[in-house]
């Protein structure tokens, strides 16, 4: 089963939003994830949640490399050895595991190739806790619709970005989250920044002890810009830019109340 991501998933069509850059397109069960071989991260991946179908399975999966896409183009098991670093699912484990008990399962242990993973701080605290949270604060205000979304993450791949064994580490990470409700299509667009928790000018990775990730609801159209990924519909469709709407720009969110729905 790898259908990938389904743009005609919400009552709205929503096409996976498409780098600037040349991307090697994989499809796996319910989400697709588009590589940049160059940076051997992925420039965007897009899933489909249905909330009501959502299964509560045990963790299951092993982190392995997609033979579809040669080891080079891949940030493999040698970069997350020995070091703080996690291996941050871009489409969370949980996300695409809805539906029939079978097909659940093996939709979640597919997010567990390399190519759905990127390199996090180990560091956990607050901002990362609503980081992680972000999607069922969502899902539970689409609960008045039919609690189905469309979820894009992935790093920011920046030029400045420190090097670290043959890859350079993301300081940055975006998620925008789309739903259909009675107004018609809506969404929402954060950015995590890990920044003051990485330190690679020894050739060794090291975690700052004091440091933090910070959590920001920001404007679809800043994501683009910073990341250079075409939004499409999305970008009009964005919660901060309906009329009314609360002002825009970077938002630091320490909590889920703050968040612009």
């Amino acid at each position: 089963m790898t259908d990938g991501y389904d743009p005609g998933f919400l009552s709205n069509a929503v096409a996976l939003p498409h780098p600037a850059q040349d991307v090697h397109a994989l499809d796996y069960p319910r989400f697709t994830v588009l590589l940049d071989r160059d940076r051997r991260l992925a420039a965007a991946t897009g899933v489909n949640i249905d909330g009501p179908r959502l299964l509560d399975l045990p963790r299951a999966g092993e982190w392995r490399l997609d033979p579809r896409v040669d080891a080079a183009a891949q940030t493999g098991p040698a970069v997350y050895a020995r070091n703080d670093l996690d291996r941050g699912h871009l489409v969370r484990r949980r996300d695409p595991g809805w539906g029939e008990t079978a097909e659940a399962r093996a939709a979640m242990e597919a997010t567990f190739f390399y190519t759905n993973a990127a390199p996090q701080a180990a560091g956990f605290n607050q901002s990362k806790e609503l980081w992680l949270g972000l999607e069922d604060h969502v899902l539970a205000y689409a609960e008045a619709t039919a609690q189905r979304l469309s979820v894009f993450t992935a790093p920011v791949l920046a030029d400045d970005d420190p090097p670290y064994r043959g890859i350079r580490i993301p300081l940055r990470f975006w998620k925008v989250a789309a739903w259909s409700g009675a107004a018609g299509l809506s969404c929402a667009g954060f950015i995590l920044d890990q920044a003051a928790l990485v330190d690679t000018s020894e050739g060794l990775l090291a975690a700052p002890p004091l440091g933090a990730f910070r959590t920001f609801q920001v404007p679809v159209a800043e994501i683009a810009r910073v990341t250079g990924v075409d939004f499409g519909v999305l970008t009009d469709a964005d919660v901060l830019a309906a009329p009314g709407a609360r002002a825009g720009g970077w938002r630091e969110l320490t909590t889920a109340d703050q968040i612009v729905l």
